[in-house]
């Protein structure tokens, strides 16, 4: 079995580190933690690539701790941002706390019994009861303002052209985050804090603190991981819809499945790595079959798969599967009745729709009138009529013929109709 860091290397996840670590690991059982902040209920899959090196982390022996920042996330974080966030009251992040760590029990083992059972901390506690004046003291004069000045997050928003600049507040993020690591270091003895690669200079200044204030026999240790892209440069966990939340409220299970199937080949390779558990010789075998047979798509399925049963379930991903049959022909009409109304909406989100009133609906209307006249499915009776004689209409994922009715037992829900003409003409009437 590889030992976690090799695991790292090959799967792709390891930026950057610090010397000795290796070292560290096979030496003893060892307590590393990630910090999160808080400023949603839900965590989104950019955050899932730190979750899944705590994941591995448990695997190989290792105790993991999250540590959701609800200090730090009362004041932000400028690594990567251009400008300041808002700040959350107490009562929002702790709501979010809770939510968080719901998400991440379908990840990590927090099992008291277990001798590298996860850990959840919120650093608001500790820091809540710091003075100002208690913080400068203790804290602030181990660490010169030229180190701090030196970190690449704090130079490039004192160098960009932002008029906004740069806070005291943000100045003194590092300080805080280093403050944790301490904490953790004397509480937990934590060694190490793992993060993106943009976390670097803010990890780095946790492992100088400890040196710094408690002797430089404490070694501390740091590790990244890549920031991860898309092939085509554009930004991992987006869609035009915003982020892929892991809550199924927020991104619905079938449109979480739907960003891993349609993932390019070039991603899907770097991804199947980073955000699954299946072993080196599966994922090697996957890619060069995948690459001797790109049009089947098998390593977007599997991926698909795998992360969308670790996520939601293995139920949610059959779901997915048979709703994304709607799209491509193979659906049926009991698959379609069984769709929620939110879950029917994510599936044609964007596709043309029309209003009809229910009142006429009721009362019945000829196909022919119904899609030239009273919705825009076609352009013309004649043209309606062509389609029909040829068995290119369907109602419901139903082929009809020119003399079927539309009445109140064609809707979907009490309030939709689904239209199509041809394979891939979709239609959504909603009756007003």
């Amino acid at each position: 079995m590889m030992n976690f860091i090799e695991e790292m290397k090959w799967r792709g996840m390891i930026h950057d580190m610090t010397p000795g670590l290796e070292e560290q690991l096979q030496r003893e059982m060892t307590t590393a933690y990630v910090g999160i902040d808080p400023t949603a209920d839900s965590l989104h899959i950019g955050h899932m690539v730190s979750v899944m090196m705590l994941k591995h982390f448990q695997v190989h022996g290792h105790r993991p701790i999250v540590l959701v920042g609800g200090a730090t996330g009362m004041i932000g974080d400028p690594s990567g941002k251009s400008k300041e966030r808002n700040l959350l009251d107490e009562a929002a992040l702790r709501h979010n706390q809770e939510c968080i760590k719901n998400q991440l029990a379908r990840f990590l083992d927090f099992s008291t019994q277990s001798s590298n059972g996860a850990l959840m901390v919120n650093n608001y506690d500790w820091m809540k009861d710091y003075t100002f004046l208690d913080f400068i003291r203790d804290i602030g004069k181990h660490l010169t303002v030229n180190y701090m000045m030196a970190k690449e997050s704090v130079k490039s928003r004192l160098s960009s052209e932002a008029k906004e600049g740069m806070s005291f507040t943000e100045f003194s993020y590092q300080l805080v985050q280093g403050t944790d690591f301490l904490t953790l270091y004397q509480q937990h003895n934590c060694k190490l804090q793992m993060g993106g690669s943009d976390q670097w200079g803010n990890i780095i200044t946790g492992t100088e603190l400890i040196r710094r204030k408690l002797g430089h026999e404490h070694n501390a240790y740091a590790l990244t991981c890549p920031l991860i892209t898309k092939a085509d440069g554009g930004k991992f966990g987006k869609t035009e819809e915003g982020n892929v939340w892991l809550d199924p409220e927020k991104t619905s299970p079938y449109a979480f499945y739907q960003f891993w199937i349609n993932t390019s080949d070039d991603d899907a390779e770097r991804y199947i790595r980073i955000f699954t558990l299946l072993p080196k010789e599966e994922i090697e075998t996957l890619i060069e079959q995948h690459r001797l047979e790109p049009h089947r798509r098998e390593l977007q399925k599997v991926l698909a798969r795998e992360v969308t049963t670790m996520i939601h379930s293995a139920a949610d991903y059959e779901a997915a599967v048979d709703v994304s049959g709607l799209l491509f022909g193979q659906g049926t009409t009991d698959t379609l009745k069984k769709l929620s109304e939110q879950l029917l909406l994510s599936i044609f989100e964007g596709v043309p729709q029309s209003m009809v009133a229910m009142d006429e609906i009721r009362q019945g209307i000829p196909i022919v009138e119904f899609l030239s006249e009273k919705t825009s499915v076609t352009a013309s009776r004649r043209e309606t009529r062509e389609f029909l004689k040829s068995g290119a209409i369907a109602i419901n994922k139903e082929k009809v013929s020119e003399d079927f009715i539309i009445n109140e037992s064609s809707l979907l829900r009490n309030k939709y109709i689904l239209a199509q003409r041809g394979k891939k003409n979709y239609h959504l009437i909603i009756g007003s």
